[in-house]
C-alpha cells in the first residue's frame, strides 16, 4: 500500500466534502495521473470517495452528506461512502472509494488500492 498525504486534520469540517488533489505515487495506478478524492468525515468516520459523479462528471465534493451517503448536486444521484455504489439514477455505475487513514495530522490516502466491493 501506498498511502500519500493528501490534507491535514484541521482542514476537516464534519459532513462537508473536501476536494482533494492526490498526488501521483509513480506505480502506473490506471487513471491518468489527475485523481481527485472527496474526504468526508461523518459519524465519526473518515471517507476517501472519488470526486466525479459516475454519470456527468461533476465534483461530488459539491454535493451534500447524508446518511453514509454523498450527492451529485447537478442530478441528484447518490453514492455509498462505503462502497462507492450508486444508489439511485441517473448514475448506475460506481465510483471509487480508497483506503484512508490519519497519522497525527495528516490525512493519507491510497491511491492504489481502490477498495472494490461485490454488487448485490
Amino acid at each position: 500500500m501506498t498511502f500519500v498525504p493528501v490534507a491535514t486534520t484541521d482542514e476537516l469540517r464534519d459532513d462537508i466534502p473536501l476536494a482533494c488533489e492526490v498526488p501521483e505515487t509513480g506505480s502506473g495506478r490506471e487513471d491518468d495521473g489527475e485523481l481527485e478524492v472527496a474526504l468526508v468525515r461523518h459519524e465519526g468516520v473518515l471517507y476517501a470517495i472519488e470526486n466525479e459523479c459516475s454519470h456527468a462528471k461533476v465534483p461530488l465534493s459539491e454535493g451534500d452528506v447524508i446518511d453514509c451517503t454523498i450527492e451529485c448536486y447537478l442530478h441528484g444521484s447518490t453514492f455509498d461512502l462505503r462502497t462507492g455504489k450508486a444508489l439511485n439514477l441517473p448514475a448506475t455505475k460506481p465510483v471509487r472509494v480508497f483506503p484512508v487513514r490519519i497519522e497525527g495530522d495528516d490525512i493519507l490516502v491510497d491511491p492504489d488500492n481502490p477498495l472494490n466491493f461485490e454488487e448485490n
